[in-house]
């Protein structure tokens, strides 16, 4: 979903062919707190990305340390420096150094009744309704999220990926695969811009223009603290949200902005660069305004952030069917709405 282009790993992925260098160990072997690991990637490794391989391997080694050691080059792939986003491919070896794991307790498994809604799903696809508060996956002080839930509680189930994320923060539309053919057929949809992303968020101020291009590049970066930032930056990764009107509501607007690329933090960062901050937004929106939203100022509490994926359309991976999928805007974005609109 992120840059463009097919690598040989990715391309190993999807035939299915191994590639084990001479001398690769014939199977993982496990993180150690004193020594350097060499780990064989597996069928099941293949296609995802470095980072998302090695938090998976070290659970509860804070995300940023990850990032660390990878842009310093203490982690290799078959012996050569790697980056974060690098797609795996079944035989890769890895070169691990040192890490000292948390003792996490093995999920239990969740009643099917407690996970969020299911808006489809076949023997390939699984797509769920996230709610907000929910993080995708584990990592960053967070045990167990969205995807380690689903397979506590399908214990059977032989494969279940992530096919993109969402912010913790986010809720709505969020893609899984069901099978490694579906998963490599999203990516490349995901990729090549094929799936029609579409998302509602309410933000501070009187937007002026109906629909509006926003192409600003956007670059990643860590700060002191370990936390994950994006940034607008001319030299970063090009990046275009498409941002239309959907009404005025006094002090705010109500927007529909639909993802032309799939960068992190994309949506958030480019309305805070326009003006236009988010509401509820912790990272880039206006803190003052956020606690007043939590404390009911403008008649409806909102103790979250207001960005919704309520909208994916793509061909399906692996049986060709357009799918439309939609996701309700959750009760207290909607709550919140009709109390601005009678204000």
């Amino acid at each position: 979903m992120d840059a463009p282009g097919k690598t040989r790993t990715e391309r190993a992925a999807r035939s299915g062919e191994r590639r084990r260098p001479t001398g690769a160990p014939a199977a993982p072997a496990a993180v150690s707190a004193d020594r350097v690991a060499q780990v064989t990637v597996g069928e099941d490794g293949a296609g995802q990305r470095l980072d998302n391989y090695l938090l998976k391997l070290a659970k509860g080694v804070p995300k940023s340390h990850v990032y660390r050691i990878v842009r310093s080059g203490e982690v290799r792939v078959n012996k050569a420096r790697a980056t974060v986003s690098q797609r795996l491919a079944a035989g890769d070896v890895l070169r691990v150094p040192p890490l000292r794991t948390a003792a996490c307790a093995t999920p239990r498994a969740t009643p099917l009744a407690d996970l969020p809604p299911i808006l489809f799903e076949d023997e390939h696809l699984l797509v769920i309704d996230k709610p907000a508060g929910l993080a995708a996956h584990g990592g960053s002080g967070i045990a167990f999220g969205l995807i380690e839930r689903l397979r506590a509680a399908r214990p059977q189930q032989p494969f279940l990926e992530l096919a993109h994320r969402l912010d913790r923060g986010t809720s709505g539309v969020l893609l899984l695969a069901k099978s490694r053919r579906a998963l490599v057929r999203l990516h490349e949809q995901l990729r090549e811009g094929q799936v029609d992303k579409r998302y509602l968020t309410l933000v501070a101020g009187d937007w002026v223009n109906d629909r509006q291009h926003i192409k600003a590049a956007l670059t990643k970066y860590v700060t002191k603290a370990g936390e994950r930032r994006v940034a607008v930056d001319p030299e970063g990764m090009p990046s275009h949200t498409i941002i239309t009107l959907r009404e005025r509501l006094g002090e705010f607007s109500l927007l529909e902005a639909q993802l032309k690329s799939g960068r992190t933090h994309q949506i958030r960062v480019h309305l805070a660069h326009a003006g236009f901050a988010i509401v509820g937004d912790e990272k880039y929106g206006d803190f003052d305004l956020n606690r007043r939203l939590a404390r009911g100022d403008f008649g409806a509490k909102l103790g979250r952030m207001f960005l919704h994926a309520f909208h994916a359309s793509l061909v399906h991976p692996v049986s060709g069917e357009r799918l439309v999928l939609e996701a309700q805007l959750p009760p207290e974005c909607d709550e919140l709405l009709r109390t601005l609109r009678h204000a």
